[in-house]
């Protein structure tokens, strides 16, 4: 196996400058139209839909009794999942100092950083009436009305909020250096952001150090926040008594469904870039792309296990209410079909990952991350509307579809991402300019920064 450091010996530091600026700096006219065709339908798909909501109310969703929770908190757990995997994956291996994370850690943390707005714009759009938003902070007041501070939704609301500060941090740290080295490259309005950004920032050894220190104390502690933060999301539906959610494997089921959707998400998004910007493809290679399809190999097996143990312990309880939960969600049509395309997207596909040729082929890996996608979404949808079209009470089951606005939303959420991504691509730099440069040439006389 070739070692990064000499698959990129090639490059010098003067290149790895060029290259990062050239993709902020010189745009043609194809990505405005692609910026204007996706910004365009996600105001069509997006917006306006949830501005007709907002008017009409809550009645144009598919939402009813006792389907109060339908696609818009699939979607939310299945953006908070992703979010948390991109940094996850940048900590992660940071703290293990992989050397292989350097070209892809940006990516990873941006896609954190756009999924948690994502995420958080679902619940204000599952509220109906988005301006009562305030119920929702322990501010005091003349009503004496509190909040439920046992309730796991509130659970969710101090760690979420704790998560986004600490991952833009951790980004924001991140490119300090590398905005300090651009600023002086560039000029206009972008010499005075990276100037202002970049906090004096000179390169000496006492900044590198703080900098490097800062890093490491954020990584160890998003790491355990992530794996706390989706847990307290599975008890959102575990803490309930509903036939469906009360399972005690839902805080490690959904860690490693939002491990699994999360790598998956970083290596389309890095495909993206490497389709967009062929210059970029000199520092994200077969190599990560190998990687990455180890980890989804062995997360695969791991959810495999996880969604085994989900259904036996729905069976081994032996009660007709989570029997009948099970019957509507793997012998029922159209949901029987929904749950084999899952295992045959979450456990079959995957499993081409062990032949190291599908891993360095980037096409396929694009595909086969599109199908764990899909299947990780279904199962999100397979749990949470499901779950409560069959509760404790025959005469009160209905069957949940979702309405155009919930379908029309939902797509309109992955051009509103492109749209996010493609402006962050022209004012920050997506690869770490320092990073890169580590795993490059040696500098004369020594090493180090």
């Amino acid at each position: 196996m070739v070692h990064p450091k000499a698959m990129k010996s090639d490059i010098t530091y003067k290149d790895i400058n060029e290259d990062i600026l050239n993709v902020i700096t010189k745009t043609g006219s194809g990505y405005y139209i692609v910026l204007a065709c996706t910004s365009v339908l996600t105001v069509l798909l997006y917006f306006l839909p949830w501005a007709y909501q907002i008017h009409v109310g809550q009645g144009v969703t598919g939402l009813n009794v006792p389907d109060l929770w339908g696609v818009y908190l699939v979607n939310f757990v299945f953006w908070v999942g992703i979010a948390h995997a991109g940094t996850l994956i940048s900590a992660m291996l940071y703290i293990t100092n992989t050397p292989w994370r350097r070209a892809i850690a940006r990516s990873a943390e941006t896609l954190t950083f756009f999924g948690l707005i994502l995420a958080s714009m679902y619940v204000f759009i599952h509220m109906g009436r988005p301006w009562k938003f305030y119920w929702t902070i322990p501010y005091p007041n003349q009503r004496m009305i509190w909040l439920n501070f046992q309730s796991p939704l509130m659970f969710d609301v101090f760690a979420i909020s704790t998560y986004f500060v600490s991952s833009s941090v951790f980004l924001y740290f991140g490119m300090i250096p590398d905005l300090a080295s651009l600023r002086h490259r560039v000029t206009g309005w972008r010499r005075r952001l990276y100037t202002f950004l970049s906090l004096g920032w000179r390169g000496t050894d006492r900044q590198w150090y703080v900098q490097g220190r800062a890093c490491m104390y954020f990584a160890s502690f998003i790491i355990p926040l992530v794996v706390s933060v989706h847990s307290i999301v599975a008890w959102d539906f575990a803490l309930s008594i509903v036939p469906g959610y009360h399972k005690t494997i839902f805080a490690p089921y959904f860690v490693t469904g939002a491990l699994f959707s999360g790598f998956a998400g970083v290596t389309l998004m890095m495909s993206v870039v490497r389709w967009f910007f062929p210059v970029i493809r000199k520092y994200i290679t077969e190599l990560h792309y190998d990687r990455i399809g180890i980890f989804l190999l062995v997360l695969s097996l791991v959810w495999s296990y996880l969604t085994v143990m989900e259904v036996i312990t729905g069976l081994y309880t032996n009660t007709s209410q989570e029997m009948e939960s099970l019957k509507y969600k793997l012998l029922t049509s159209p949901y029987s079909y929904l749950f084999a395309l899952m295992i045959f997207s979450n456990s079959i596909v995957p499993l081409l990952f062990i032949f190291r040729k599908i891993r360095k082929t980037v096409n396929i890996m694009v595909v086969m991350s599109v199908f764990i996608l899909i299947g990780m979404w279904l199962e999100r949808y397979l749990i949470i509307p499901n779950a409560l079209s069959r509760k404790f009470l025959p005469y009160m089951w209905h069957d949940y579809s979702p309405s155009w606005v919930e379908i029309s939303i939902t797509a309109g959420t992955f051009f509103f991402l492109i749209s996010m991504f493609m402006v962050f691509l022209k004012v920050f730099p997506i690869i770490s300019l320092f990073e890169v440069k580590e795993d490059s040439i040696p500098m004369k006389g020594g090493g180090g920064h």
